[in-house]
């Protein structure tokens, strides 16, 4: 890696993550390149090829890692059950590592590499690309502007209508492919709530599994208690027919109420992609949402708040910064490792029917 030269990127997996998200983002950050893409399947190769004139293509992570020197960067997108084998390979073949979300099965996984990644002095991020959703950048400024007082309760939903199974190993019930929508979905929500308030210290879940011939959770319930005082009450779920509002939080001054999802996403799959200088992760004015006290804003009551744009290229903007020694990592592996734990006593709490306590970890890194 020199000063001016793009940083090249290899990408493991172009499946939805792969495709929809990394690539594009990867290939719309100054500084970075897309250098190879994995992917053994033919008819994504063909994609690849198609949407990235002159990227490499090889077959398997192995086949990757043998050329190791002329990589900077490996990104793994490919099935939950293969992070932590191909992230610590790549971190043993001295390369700086993203993880899609979750970073691992367990928080004492994500420790494991974590630690593995400050023994070699290299970078492992996860992409939680749901900090820079739009809603969630307009409530972290509210709050830090007081807009809402002292926030007692925060309400996300992360809701679907898909009442038919779709297949494949997210849906799977194997405990190995880390499926369901508490490791999925979940890994969101739960992540912003830490970031929002801080540490959980107790936890309780009610996690089912709704549609027929389905073999993993498929809507969920977790109720965090952060030890600020806030209580997170957090929904993810594919059997939605009415969908509620996107967040609800109540503060001591004021509460914010905001429907709908993020635009990014859609429009990555669109094929829109993020330029700069031109208008990325906007949406209408009919969409905002409002912020006031006693009054319903389904009728009209409080102030339409506008909604600041969605941003999900300043996450590789600043991987690449701190690649570069110029900037911090944006989501490190120990902050996962602390989504995991509330993750893994959620699936606990479901399981035993039972509110979990948790204890801080001696090497807790607080959520930004």
């Amino acid at each position: 890696m020199t000063a001016n030269a793009p940083l090249r990127v290899g990408l493991v997996g172009y499946g939805l993550a792969g495709s929809v998200f990394h690539a594009p983002l990867i290939s719309a950050t100054e500084g970075l390149v897309l250098d190879t893409v994995v992917t053994s399947d033919e008819e994504r190769q063909a994609q690849a090829r198609a949407e990235f004139p002159g990227v490499r293509l090889a077959g398997s992570s192995g086949e990757l890692l043998a050329r190791a020197g002329e990589l900077d960067l490996v990104v793994v997108a490919s099935p939950n059950r293969t992070h932590v084998p191909i992230a610590r390979a790549a971190l043993e073949a001295g390369l700086p590592v993203v993880v899609d979300k979750p970073l691992a099965g367990t928080a004492a996984e994500a420790r494991e590499l974590a630690a593995l990644a400050g023994e070699r002095g290299l970078l492992l991020s996860v992409f939680q690309n749901r900090r820079w959703d739009n809603d969630f950048l307009t409530l972290a400024g509210l709050i830090e502007d007081g807009e809402l007082g002292a926030v007692q309760r925060f309400e996300s939903r992360f809701e679907r209508w898909r009442p038919q199974l779709k297949g494949g190993w997210r849906e799977s019930g194997d405990p190995l492919d880390i499926g369901g929508l508490l490791y999925d979905l979940g890994s969101h929500i739960v992540d912003q709530a830490l970031t929002l308030f801080g540490p959980a210290v107790r936890v309780y879940a009610e996690s089912d599994v709704r549609r027929p011939g389905a073999a993993a959770d498929d809507d969920t319930f977790l109720a965090i208690t952060h030890a600020g005082g806030v209580r997170s009450h957090l929904y993810a779920s594919a059997t939605t027919a009415q969908l509620g509002p996107r967040f609800r939080v109540l503060g001591s001054k004021a509460g914010y109420v905001k429907y709908g999802l993020d635009p990014q996403e859609a429009a990555l799959r669109e094929g829109a992609r993020p330029v700069a200088g031109r208008p990325w992760g906007e949406e209408p004015e009919e969409l905002w949402g409002r912020l006031g006290a006693g009054e319903s804003p389904l009728t009209g009551g409080g102030e339409p708040v506008r909604t600041v744009p969605g941003d999900y290229p300043a996450y590789y903007a600043a991987v690449a910064a701190a690649l570069r020694g110029t900037g911090a990592n944006p989501v490190t592996a120990l902050q996962a490792a602390t989504t995991l734990d509330v993750l893994e006593a959620a699936r606990r709490s479901a399981r035993e029917g039972v509110s979990v306590t948790l204890l801080p970890h001696h090497d807790e890194e607080q959520h930004a």
